[in-house]
């Protein structure tokens, strides 16, 4: 793996880190199974792409990305807790009704951002180059948005989504109305997303439709090898679990990508195969090293 393809794998790990953040919230934190963010995230793009096309500042744009996947998480949550309906029928609905919705915004199925004005200006115009101020940018993005995370779930309100999620009887009996709290909850998971994507967006120098497909599986990637690696025992550890979970998921993948054996090797198409045996090694890694007596 050359040194390019290393900052780009951590440019990307830290970058995702904050889509997998919201995949922690839904998937662990409110025990919430959520496919909205296979369209929040080109949500994401495209409301930043379009925003910052429009002459709006790139970072406002991300404010209004994450405003913009905010509301498509509360409809989900709203289908569910309201309606009646299976919280992962549901979020496939508002999935495939985003699909629509996204190519409505760009008025097409992709915009481009070649020549305009990004979130990552202000570092190159201090003389970096893409390869470092990328990278750089993400991980204080990453950090500080992680760090945002912990504090909220360190407040009561965070406290209540935490009870949700782990016990909804008790919190019920508490008299504390679970429906918003999982309407709440959702909604700030899909702006987070949606947050990510419209970082992806300003990095690659496009919005398309279609960016977001896998993203759940990355996510729940991201948050599984984190969790072999660093635990889960307190929110401070779960929560930049995901994070460094992320890095070592497309480090992974670009390592893999870029081995040979003999005449085989792995290619782009093969990206899918390559999250399955990862998400695989980290759900039995810690069975094998119990069996193995490895620790």
């Amino acid at each position: 793996m050359t040194w390019f393809s290393f900052l780009g794998a951590l440019e990307q790990g830290f970058v995702y880190g904050i889509m997998a953040l919201g995949v922690y919230l839904t998937f662990r934190v409110l025990d919430f199974p959520d496919l909205t963010v296979d369209g929040s995230l080109p949500l994401g793009a495209s409301v930043s792409a379009v925003a910052i096309t429009a002459g709006i500042d790139p970072f406002v744009s991300l404010l209004m990305a994450a405003g913009a996947g905010f509301m498509a998480g509360a409809v989900t949550a709203v289908l569910n807790t309201k309606l009646k309906i299976l919280h992962l029928l549901a979020s496939i609905l508002t999935m495939i009704a985003l699909y629509s919705i996204n190519i409505r915004i760009m008025d097409g199925p992709n915009v481009s951002l070649l020549g305009k004005a990004t979130v990552l200006d202000p570092l190159l115009g201090l003389g970096m180059s893409g390869y470092v101020a990328a990278p750089l940018a993400f991980a204080g993005v990453a950090v500080t948005v992680t760090g945002l995370l912990i504090w909220f779930l360190h407040t009561e309100l965070g406290q209540a989504l935490l009870a949700t999620g782990d016990n909804p009887q008790m919190i019920v009996s508490q008299g504390v109305n679970t429906h918003n709290l999982i309407i709440f909850g959702v909604g700030l998971s899909n702006a987070m997303v949606a947050f990510s994507g419209a970082l992806i967006a300003q990095n690659q120098g496009a919005a398309d439709a279609n960016m977001g497909v896998g993203t759940i599986i990355a996510g729940l990637a991201s948050v599984i090898v984190g969790e072999t690696v660093l635990g889960t025992k307190g929110i401070f550890r779960a929560c930049f679990a995901a994070i460094i979970g992320s890095v070592i998921y497309r480090l992974a993948i670009a390592m893999a990508l870029s081995m040979k054996w003999g005449a085989f090797s792995f290619t782009p198409s093969d990206l899918n195969l390559i999250t399955a045996l990862l998400v695989v090694l980290a759900l039995t890694a810690p069975k094998l090293k119990e069996r193995f007596g490895l620790g």
